[in-house]
């Protein structure tokens, strides 16, 4: 994955070489990356679903444990199906902007597609990213606490 991260940043993915004549090809700059964006951050959700997975399935045998296990299971497929949606409603802000944008300031809206671009396809992948991160950390403290006989919850009676 990281090597076709790389990929895409030496590839025109992020490039305007032309600006835009109107605003049907400002729809049509953004429009045609929309796939990738999607192939990308579905593989890093892809990513983080199966490592929520793995930690839940631990937790339930290590622990006895639900930890990481949404109740029930369905939530989990609407949520990501939510997700995508709203990551969709995101992406064609992208191109909403850049035409507010290029009616103000015209000179500034490459630039502005440019480095949103860039910006938005890097913020998707790390919030989409953080579900399984966040899992697979407070998973590994419980299995670090659980070793070193760290017990969860307040005390009682004090």
């Amino acid at each position: 994955m990281i090597q076709a991260i790389k990929n895409l940043r030496q590839s025109g993915f992020w490039r305007r070489d032309e600006s835009p004549d109107n605003w049907w090809e400002v729809i049509g700059w953004w429009e045609s990356r929309r796939v990738a964006y999607n192939l990308l951050v579905g593989s890093v959700g892809i990513v983080s679903c199966v490592v929520a997975g793995v930690v839940a399935t631990a937790s339930y045998f290590l622990f006895d444990s639900d930890f990481g296990m949404p109740d029930p299971p369905l939530f989990a497929v609407i949520g990501v199906v939510l997700y995508a949606v709203m990551a969709n409603v995101c992406y064609t802000g992208g191109w909403l902007g850049e035409l507010l944008v290029r009616a103000a300031w015209p000179k500034q809206a490459n630039r502005f597609a440019t480095v949103t671009m860039s910006s938005g396809v890097l913020f998707s992948a790390l919030l989409t990213a953080a579900p399984g991160i966040l899992l697979l950390a407070v998973g590994l403290f419980s299995l670090i606490g659980r070793h070193m006989g760290v017990t969860h919850g307040y005390r009682t009676g004090q």
